[in-house]
């Protein structure tokens, strides 16, 4: 067997461990040439969401804000045919599309998308926990608040993952009151120090916090 040459190290990574189909490809372009905001997590966020979500044997995830449903057909495609994603997310266009998405992926039978504000269906989907793994992509100020919930309704041993750790390059300077990054430092900074948690951030993508639980 031939080796295969690469420009550099990066695009080995990328081409060899990223399994990116091309359904996968096309779910962002077509939600952008809909209007959507170019917001997604990428490529490699997304293969890395799958293996955490493998990795825990994960069975059932929430997840805060869904876009066009690229990340939630990472999550899904993790899970036991009888397992189960519920993903939340506040514009109607926007579910409408990931769950649209969702069934090309033939993933309808266990991920579904509700629409609405997560702050205001959290009652509802409590009713439905534990979970195994809660992941946070919906507005930034409100990521405090998305974590009190997770921090209650995550399993021992279960995950709560946060994209835009980074605050869009921005998370390490002294942001203005108002600024909805702001939500991200307090985020970081509870993660890092909670003693019920064992977090780190990965520098994929726009940094993904990862957290375990390991006590109640």
């Amino acid at each position: 067997m031939s080796e295969v040459s690469f420009p550099d190290l990066e695009t080995y990574r990328r081409e060899v461990f990223i399994q990116e189909d091309p359904l996968l490809k096309s779910v962002m372009p077509e939600a952008v040439a809909l209007g959507l905001p170019p917001v997604s997590v990428n490529p490699d966020a997304g293969m890395t969401l799958h293996l955490l979500a493998r990795m825990i044997g994960a069975r059932k995830i929430l997840e805060f804000g869904a876009l066009a449903g690229y990340s939630a057909i990472w999550l899904a495609r993790a899970l036991p045919r009888e397992g189960r994603l519920i993903s939340l997310e506040l514009d109607p266009k926007h579910a409408r599309i990931a769950r649209a998405n969702l069934a090309r992926a033939r993933l309808a039978d266990r991920a579904e998308v509700r629409a609405g504000s997560a702050l205001q269906m959290m009652a509802e989907v409590s009713a439905e926990a534990p979970f195994d793994m809660v992941f946070i992509d919906a507005d930034k100020e409100s990521y405090p608040r998305y974590l009190d919930f997770a921090l209650d309704h995550v399993r021992l041993g279960g995950l709560i993952v946060a994209d835009n750790a980074d605050g869009h390059g921005h998370v390490h300077e002294n942001l203005e009151p108002g600024d909805g990054r702001r939500g991200i430092q307090t985020y970081n900074r509870r993660v890092a120090s909670d003693r019920r948690l064992v977090s780190h951030a990965l520098p994929i993508g726009g940094w993904l916090a990862v957290s375990v639980k390991v006590e109640e």
